[in-house]
């Protein structure tokens, strides 16, 4: 019987990295999930996802091939906070049986790796915690992640759990101001202590 692979979230705020750190995982061997991915292919492949947000948002969100046009839709929730929660009602119940089914998938297979990391933006904001052996939180400071984000910073900060809660509450935390170099060191290092813990 397959042993599961290790659940690692990864996880912080807009504009921290994470993405990267995601690909650098995946490089040393990881499996890995991005829930923005998951969300994007929902957006575009998912008829009843499509005819939901079409019936709430109107024609308005479509674009001239029918697709959901994200950046319309995200100016449209993003100022409407009840807009918002219909928006996570209808993607997050999805977004976790899209990584469920993953870990499950992963479980099942005789060559799976001996973990697998999937990116949670919004980890502790949805209680996801529990879900996960490990976390891993990426940080930076406000500055760098508006450089990075732009105007997606403030529409979505406010309402995110603060930076400090997240480290106070991870397993391993980074503060990504430097270079992908030292990212990159970081990321190698949690990697060897996950392989530890696998092995023990």
């Amino acid at each position: 019987m397959p042993v599961r692979p290790l659940a690692v979230a990864l996880t912080g705020g807009v504009g921290a990295g994470k993405s990267e750190a995601l690909r650098m995982f995946e490089a040393l061997g990881a499996a890995t999930l991005s829930s923005d991915e998951v969300v994007h292919d929902l957006l575009h492949s998912d008829e009843e996802v499509r005819a939901r947000l079409k019936d709430r948002f109107g024609r308005g969100v479509l674009t001239g091939e029918g697709e959901i046009d994200r950046e319309v839709l995200g100016g449209r929730v993003f100022k409407h906070s009840e807009d918002l929660y219909y928006l996570e009602s209808v993607l997050h119940p999805r977004v976790i049986r899209a990584q469920r089914l993953f870990r499950e998938k992963l479980a099942a297979s005789a060559d799976a790796p001996a973990v697998c990391v999937i990116e949670v933006p919004l980890l502790y904001e949805v209680r996801g915690e529990g879900r996960f052996d490990k976390v891993v939180v990426i940080t930076a400071s406000a500055a760098l992640r508006r450089q990075r984000a732009g105007s997606r910073l403030d529409e979505r900060e406010e309402r995110l759990i603060s930076d400090a809660e997240k480290v106070r509450r991870a397993d391993f935390v980074f503060r990504n101001d430097g270079s992908l170099e030292e990212l990159q060191a970081f990321v190698g290092d949690v990697w060897q202590q996950l392989l530890a813990q696998v092995d023990a």
